[in-house]
């Protein structure tokens, strides 16, 4: 009953909070796909796995466990910009709004492909991205696939 009325009551707060945003058109191009897989291999794939990539040690610390976006990324729609935008308190889901909106679009463009992704498209795209050589657009410049607070030395 609990688990029941906290996830009805976060899938909720994200359609209301995501209920103004205008999905921007063109997602379905292989362009932002490519550029959206990129952020996805380095920043989402180790707790949430990707095809022929399983959830990363930290996935399994985490308490929600991380969904498989493959699974849960068509119950959202434009609330997955929101979510990765925003984040979600009381997860290990961080609030990515560091990062360009255009560059969190490109990232529900690689998310909306996940559900019919093979393993042998995902290390295609994973590929064909690392030859272009990323595309972190980022305020601050390039980042590591290493969150900067997780580089620092103790």
């Amino acid at each position: 009953m609990t688990t029941w009325l906290l996830e009805t009551a976060r899938t909720r707060s994200i359609e209301a909070h995501s209920a103004g945003i205008q999905v921007p058109p063109g997602l379905d191009d292989p362009a932002k796909v490519l550029i959206g897989v990129d952020h996805y291999a380095a920043h989402c794939a180790v707790c949430h796995g990707a095809p022929g990539v399983p959830r990363g040690d930290i996935a399994r610390g985490l308490y929600p466990p991380p969904p498989d976006l493959a699974k849960a990324a068509p119950f959202y729609s434009a609330g997955l910009f929101w979510i990765v935008k925003h984040g979600i308190k009381m997860t290990g889901m961080p609030a990515w709004s560091d990062h360009s909106d255009d560059e969190l679009w490109t990232t529900v463009a690689c998310l909306e492909k996940l559900p019919g992704m093979s393993e042998q498209e995902y290390a295609t795209l994973v590929t064909a991205s690392l030859a272009h050589g990323g595309h972190h657009d980022h305020a601050a410049g390039d980042h590591n696939s290493i969150h900067p607070d997780l580089a620092k030395s103790p």
